[in-house]
C-alpha cells in the first residue's frame, strides 16, 4: 500500500510540475505565433510593393526615349522579391508547427486535467471550509 501511495504521489507531482510547464509556455507559443503570422503579412505586403516597382521600373525603361539600363535594378528586385517569398514560405512553415504544437498543449493540459480530476486530486471543495 506504501508502495502505491508513493507511486500515485510521484504521478501526481509529475502531472503538476507538467501542466505548470505547460501553463508556462502556452502564453509563449501564443505570443510567437501572433509575431510570426505578423511578420507574415508584412512579407506579404512587401512582395506586393517590389512586384509593383518592378513593374513601374519596367514600365519606365521602355518609355525612356534615352536608352537607361535599369534591368540590373529590376533583376535585384525580382531577386529580393524570391527571398521574401523563401523567408515566407519558412515563417509559414514555422507557424504550422507551433500551431501544431500549441494544439498538443491544448489537448494534453486536457487530458492530464481530466485524469487529474478523476483521480480525485481537484475533488470538489466547499467554499467554507478552508
Amino acid at each position: 500500500m506504501a508502495s502505491t501511495a508513493l507511486l500515485e504521489s510521484s504521478s501526481t507531482n509529475k502531472d503538476v510540475l507538467a501542466e505548470g510547464l505547460i501553463d508556462l509556455l502556452k502564453p509563449a507559443i501564443q505570443q510567437l505565433d501572433l509575431h510570426v503570422h505578423s511578420v507574415r503579412e508584412s512579407q506579404v505586403d512587401l512582395r506586393e510593393h517590389i512586384d509593383n516597382l518592378a513593374t513601374e521600373l519596367c514600365r519606365i525603361n521602355e518609355q525612356q526615349k534615352v536608352a537607361l539600363d535599369l534591368d540590373p535594378y529590376v533583376k535585384k528586385l525580382l531577386n529580393a522579391r524570391r527571398r521574401v517569398v523563401l523567408v515566407n514560405n519558412i515563417l509559414q512553415n514555422a507557424q504550422e508547427r507551433l500551431r501544431r504544437l500549441n494544439h498538443n498543449v491544448a489537448k494534453e493540459t486536457a487530458r492530464r486535467k481530466t485524469m487529474l480530476e478523476a483521480s480525485g486530486v481537484f475533488a470538489s471543495r466547499s467554499p467554507s471550509l478552508p
